[in-house]
């Protein structure tokens, strides 16, 4: 059952037209909307409610329709995610902070999900991805794949960019990393930070922004942007309140910022399929 606040506002419009794969441990699976083969693919990993909500499939699907690629959510949480839909309490926009008594609610809240959190912690979730991409490779073949996270999804994204396991990658509102996997970036990323963020504070974004740009003129320099999206708070790009104007257009436009992301650094393929 859906909480009140998902129905007023948090939950995206539109139907999933994608399908779950079995034979890929569970994954949603958005195909490019051609019905060709591809060579290139985006992964997207999700917030802490993994698939029990629509949301990051309704946003796959755009994103296999406007890059004409195939769109992948794995199921790194295995059907159990972190957090219920029911039991999250947030700001959904920059001027409303939470008082002392939401914190207590986020706590208490929380508590009963420390299983959760304990079966995927980010070892274990990022070993289910791993387990993923060998079936991708197994059977997909694609060339290149970019990956684009959401507040857990966004930490996990920052860890996988340390790797040879994806190309480009589009973070958005992470939750904690290290500053050890922030230097570990070896590939193009794309950031889009929210105002106020309670997991990934101001301060942490300036210095993730300055370590990247400390690259330059060295070799181990990789392209980067970051966008800031004002008026926002924590999860704006997944569970947007789309009754505020100004969170309903920073959503579309973190859309968008993926999008032309994509399209720059797993180029020439990915070109947008005209609206």
């Amino acid at each position: 059952m859906s909480c009140p606040r998902c129905q007023e506002g948090y939950i995206l419009p539109g139907e999933p037209t994608g399908t779950i794969e079995k034979a890929f441990n569970g994954a949603y699976y958005s195909p490019a909307p051609d019905g060709k083969d591809v060579s290139h693919a985006i992964i997207l990993l999700t917030d802490a409610f993994g698939l029990a909500i629509k949301n990051c499939k309704v946003m796959a699907d755009e994103f296999a329709k406007r890059l004409n690629c195939d769109v992948w959510i794995p199921d790194y949480f295995e059907g159990r995610p972190l957090v219920p839909a029911s039991n999250m309490r947030a700001p959904d926009h920059a001027a409303k902070t939470m008082s002392i008594w939401d914190w207590i609610l986020f706590v208490m809240y929380t508590i009963p999900n420390i299983p959760a959190f304990i079966r995927s912690r980010p070892s274990v979730s990022d070993a289910r991805v791993v387990s993923f991409l060998a079936l991708l490779k197994e059977k997909k073949h694609y060339s290149k794949l970019g990956a684009i996270g959401y507040c857990y999804g966004g930490a996990t994204a920052v860890r996988f960019a340390g790797t040879t396991h994806v190309d480009s990658a589009v973070i958005c509102h992470p939750a904690p990393f290290s500053m050890q996997q922030l230097e570990a970036i070896q590939i193009p990323t794309s950031w889009a930070c929210a105002e106020v963020d309670i997991f990934w504070s101001h301060e942490k974004r300036i210095k993730t922004e300055a370590a990247l740009a400390g690259r330059k003129g060295k070799e181990t320099y990789v392209d980067y942007e970051f966008i800031d999206y004002k008026g926002t708070a924590h999860g704006f790009a997944a569970r947007p309140n789309l009754s505020l104007p100004e969170i309903k257009e920073a959503h579309a436009k973190a859309i968008d910022q993926a999008v032309n992301w994509f399209q720059k650094t797993l180029s020439p393929i990915l070109i947008e399929t005209p609206q």
